[in-house]
C-alpha cells in the first residue's frame, strides 16, 4: 500500500502551487513541478532534476524577462533551415528556434555574440548489417560484412549561459545516405556557414573589448598643436577639433 500510496498521493507544484496530475508531475530536487511551469523553461535546460525549486524560480523569472528581449530583436540576417539561427547584427545578440511557425511565440533564448565560446560540426553515423537468406530461410551475413549507412550533421553551439552550456541540433531533415551525395554537401555547406557567422561575431566582440582596453595614446591636435588623448570621440580635450 505504501508504494500505490505515495503513488496516487496528490501532489503540488512548488511554483505554482497547482495540483499535479497523475502523469504531470516533473520531480526537483526539494520539490514538483508542474508540466506547465516545466514547458516555460528554457528548451536548452536539462539539469531540472538536480535544480532546486528556488533556482527553478530564478529561472522562470529570467524567461520572462526573456520576452522583451525576444519583442526587440530586429533580425538582420537568417541562417540554415531546419533549425535557424536569427542574428540581430546591430544589437550583437541572437536567438536558436526551430523553422516555421511565429518564432517569438516560443520565447526562445536570446543570447548575445559574446556568450558564444565555440562551435563545431559533428558527423556522426548510423551503421546497420545488412544480411541475406540461407537455404534455409535462416539470415545470414554476408562474407565480408555489408552495412547500411546513414549521415546525419549536427551543430553544437557552446555558450555561456547561468542556465544551459551547449546547444544542439540537426541540419539535415532526411536520411543521407552517402557522403558524396548533393544532399551531404548542401548540410555540410549550412553547418560550415553556421559555424563560420557565429565564430566571426565572437571574434569581432573580442576584438572590439579589446581595442576599447587599450591604453590609448598621445597625440599632437592638428588644429590646436596641444599634445593631447583624445576623447570618447576622438576629439582633441583642449580645443574639440577632431584629431582621430
Amino acid at each position: 500500500m505504501g508504494i500505490f500510496g505515495n503513488l496516487f498521493e496528490k501532489k503540488t507544484c512548488a511554483i505554482c502551487g497547482g495540483e499535479i496530475g497523475l502523469l504531470g508531475n516533473r520531480k526537483l530536487e526539494d520539490g514538483n513541478l508542474c508540466k506547465a511551469c516545466a514547458a516555460k523553461l528554457s528548451p536548452f535546460f536539462s539539469d531540472r532534476r538536480r535544480s532546486t525549486v528556488e533556482q527553478i524560480r530564478e529561472q522562470l523569472d529570467y524567461r520572462e524577462a526573456n520576452k522583451a528581449a525576444v519583442t526587440a530583436l530586429n533580425v538582420t540576417r537568417t541562417l540554415g533551415d531546419r533549425t535557424k539561427i536569427l542574428l540581430d547584427e546591430d544589437a550583437q545578440r541572437f536567438v536558436v528556434t526551430p523553422s516555421g511557425g511565429r518564432w517569438r511565440d516560443s520565447n526562445p533564448d536570446v543570447m548575445s555574440f559574446s556568450q558564444v565560446t565555440g562551435c563545431n560540426v559533428d558527423v556522426r553515423t548510423t551503421r546497420e548489417e545488412l544480411y541475406r537468406e540461407g537455404p534455409d530461410g535462416e539470415r545470414v551475413s554476408y562474407d565480408p560484412p555489408r552495412y547500411d549507412t546513414d549521415y546525419d550533421i549536427y551543430v553544437i553551439i557552446n555558450v555561456n549561459t547561468p542556465y544551459f552550456d551547449e546547444i544542439e541540433f540537426r541540419i539535415n531533415s532526411m536520411r543521407i545516405e552517402s557522403p558524396g551525395s548533393p544532399d551531404y554537401q548542401s548540410a555540410m555547406d549550412q553547418a560550415r556557414e553556421i559555424k563560420e557567422a557565429l565564430t566571426s561575431v565572437r571574434e569581432n566582440v573580442r576584438a572590439a573589448v579589446a581595442e576599447a582596453a587599450a591604453p590609448k595614446a598621445a597625440v599632437v591636435c592638428p588644429h590646436c598643436g596641444a599634445t593631447t588623448m583624445p576623447d570618447a570621440n576622438g576629439r582633441c580635450e583642449y580645443c574639440g577639433g577632431a584629431v582621430a
